[in-house]
């Protein structure tokens, strides 16, 4: 990496889960829809809500709030999908996160961005890309090829090959 990538800004888009803040990387983000109950596929993991339809293309989804072992909840009018393309063994896998609310872009400078703390986090650390605080506490960077597992990737990968 050179030296100003650096040193340079990272954009990310921020959403709610519960009242924590979380960040994906600008780049990463394809779109971000209002909640569609997705097609539930038997014997998938708890975190894997099933399927859902966006422009023709079937697109797996995540609960976020399960995968980081949080209590499911029900969609309110601020829940949305993020659809996100996320690179795995070489190419993209494109998923959709369920998150309570979409928040908005937002820019940190790379020098603000804090390792992720080994204590004191309800999720895995190793989840976490870093943390920023800001005036209402902290912005969780979220490494998401990190919050899917190999397993996930297979099945995931399966589910949209019998989809299509």
């Amino acid at each position: 990496m050179t030296d100003s990538a650096n040193t340079a800004d990272v954009q990310a888009v921020t959403f709610g889960i519960g009242q924590e803040v979380f960040a994906v990387p600008v780049p990463m983000v394809r779109e971000v829809i209002d909640y569609i109950a997705p097609f539930r596929i038997p014997n998938g993991p708890d975190h894997f809500m099933g399927l859902i339809d966006v422009r023709g293309q079937g697109i797996p989804v995540i609960d976020l709030r399960i995968r980081f072992g949080l209590p499911s909840a029900e969609p309110t009018e601020m829940t949305r999908i993020l659809i996100l393309e996320v690179p795995q063994n070489g190419r993209g896998l494109t998923i959709g996160l369920l998150i309570d609310k979409a928040l908005n872009v937002s820019t940190f400078p790379r020098a603000s961005i804090e390792q992720s703390p080994d204590i004191g986090v309800r999720w895995q650390s190793d989840y976490i890309e870093g943390v920023v605080r800001d005036e209402n506490g902290f912005v969780v960077l979220v490494d998401i090829a990190r919050v899917l597992t190999t397993d996930d990737t297979m099945l995931l990968a399966d589910v949209v090959r019998e989809a299509a």
